[in-house]
């Protein structure tokens, strides 16, 4: 009898362990973070003709990685009030009242302090040095201030959410080439048609939470017309890597292919506004990066590829 009591008693410890580790891995935006990775390990491997040492690139995502967790865990404290009031973030581990403010923050202290003895330790200063700036950036800058008294907010703040592939290519080399700013700037142009997607699905949760977002301030029409802007943007951006060397005509290819897919979205959106397409035109905007810098790694490599066929 006391043997089964006991074996009950641990996997009950063991199922709330297990839950309490479930809700510190959602405070990190896992889905966010691992996007952020993944550009600056792309960034890494664009910045070397080979392959990237491997102290690097396994120290370099590791700490890069937990910057950027650290940095989703205090957006979740410093936006409690307006995430208890949106559908789409009240259960978030905070809302729900599984964790607390202090458990977030010890949390989010913990992994900004590991990453930056990695990063700093390990690495190089560079990169430690504006890993943090992108996390202030984010954590401080945007989610205290921009987000709150501007609905261009997602614009400026986009610089912290483009330093990814800058920050792989300084873990690599200690120093950023010009090369690598292209690669923020194709973030730093998708990010404001991304978001605004979602703000217009869900602008009548930003206008309860008090968030300015550019639907909230300025309508659907303008954002849409915003949005199409943007993406028109995009298509001279994501060229860039091609007509400075960096890419070959695998990647030009991908890159128009995927242009022209967005730009069916958003051109439908502005001409045909539902909730269900600004919907679909978010989902696609986080393939398209995702397939875009897939296309740039792929055509960096496309000679190893070629010589195993």
């Amino acid at each position: 009898m006391k043997s089964e009591l006991s074996s009950e008693t641990e996997i009950n410890q063991w199922q709330r362990l297990n839950g309490l580790a479930r809700e510190f891995f959602e405070l990190t935006k896992p889905r966010v973070v691992l996007l952020i990775v993944f550009t600056a390990v792309v960034g890494m491997f664009m910045s070397v003709p080979g392959m990237v040492p491997l102290e690097a690139l396994i120290l370099g995502t590791l700490g890069i990685g937990l910057g950027a967790a650290s940095g989703a865990a205090l957006n979740h404290i410093i936006d409690l009030g307006a995430d208890a009031v949106m559908a789409r973030t009240r259960a978030r581990p905070l809302p729900t009242g599984h964790l607390t403010v202090r458990q977030a923050f010890v949390f989010a202290l913990t992994l900004g302090a590991v990453s930056m003895v990695i990063l700093a330790g390990a690495v190089n200063v560079l990169t430690a040095v504006l890993t943090f700036v992108s996390l202030i950036g984010y954590a401080v800058i945007y989610t205290v201030f921009l987000k709150k008294i501007t609905p261009q907010n997602i614009v400026i703040g986009g610089a912290a959410g483009a330093m990814p592939p800058v920050l792989g290519w300084a873990a690599v080399h200690g120093s950023v080439a010009p090369e690598a700013w292209w690669l923020f700037a194709i973030i730093f142009v998708w990010t404001p048609p991304h978001f605004w997607a979602l703000a217009l699905y869900r602008h009548e949760e930003y206008a309860r939470a008090g968030i300015p977002m550019l639907p909230v301030t300025h309508g659907s029409e303008y954002t849409q017309l915003q949005i199409l802007l943007y993406t028109i943007l995009l298509v001279p951006v994501t060229a860039m890597p091609y007509v400075t060397g960096m890419s070959g005509l695998f990647y030009l290819v991908a890159a128009m292919l995927l242009n022209v897919g967005f730009l069916y979205y958003v051109v439908s959106l502005y001409r045909n506004y539902s909730d269900a397409l600004s919907k679909k035109t978010f989902l696609y905007s986080i393939q398209y990066l995702s397939l875009l810098f897939a296309a740039l790694l792929l055509d960096h490599y496309r000679g190893f590829f070629a010589g195993l066929l």
